[in-house]
């Protein structure tokens, strides 16, 4: 469980091909507090720390989890960001936030506001139930809140701290970003699914 807080911006300092997915190399000061198979959320996604040595935390990213987020298309050199999970004696300063991608989005659109960053992403239409404006939305792991909403796109503002101390302020329209929607939409979702009410999915 995350919070969608991010602690460090890490660099990846390698991505290997495996079979069928990849092993990836990430240089981040979090490594000294991080031991083998610890999760982290790695630009939201939640992975299992494999090895940490030297300043590095190495993890794998399987078939799957290649597919459905960005982390399969990264670069060496890209920067990612990272959480490790919430403490039970921690205060919960974002939203619940599990590290399973629903989807991917597409930067469409960024914007300044004074000091702050605007963001509009579009996103897959199977996700469309689990939006809400004023809601909460998971962005590259980054707990943000749902300003302006459409059928396809929402809006985000990106505060001067957050563009600071995460990835989001490097953004730039085309760029695919890791989405995960509010768990408690989720569930609501299901129980009207198993409830007989229409799937509002397919809309």
């Amino acid at each position: 469980m995350f919070t969608g807080i991010v602690e460090q911006v890490g660099q990846l300092a390698e991505v290997k091909p495996m079979a069928g997915g990849f092993r990836v190399r990430i240089e981040t000061p979090l490594a000294a507090g991080t031991a083998p198979g610890d999760s982290l959320a790695v630009s939201g996604v939640c992975l299992t720390a494999l090895v940490v040595a030297n300043g590095e935390i190495h993890a794998d990213i399987g078939p799957e989890t290649a597919r459905i987020t960005t982390l399969g298309a990264l670069a060496r050199g890209r920067r990612v960001n990272l959480e490790r999970p919430l403490r039970a004696d921690a205060r919960l300063g974002g939203h619940f936030v599990l590290g399973h991608v629903d989807g991917v989005g597409v930067v469409e659109e960024t914007r300044t506001e004074g000091e702050s960053l605007w963001l509009t992403i579009s996103f897959p239409p199977s996700l469309s139930a689990l939006f809400i404006r004023k809601g909460s939305v998971t962005v590259d792991g980054v707990s943000l809140t749902v300003a302006g909403l459409d059928e396809r796109r929402f809006d985000i503002q990106v505060i001067p701290y957050t563009r600071e101390h995460t990835t989001l302020g490097e953004l730039r329209p085309g760029d695919r970003v890791n989405l995960e929607c509010d768990v408690l939409g989720k569930y609501v979702l299901r129980a009207t699914e198993i409830a007989g009410l229409a799937d509002l999915r397919r809309r």
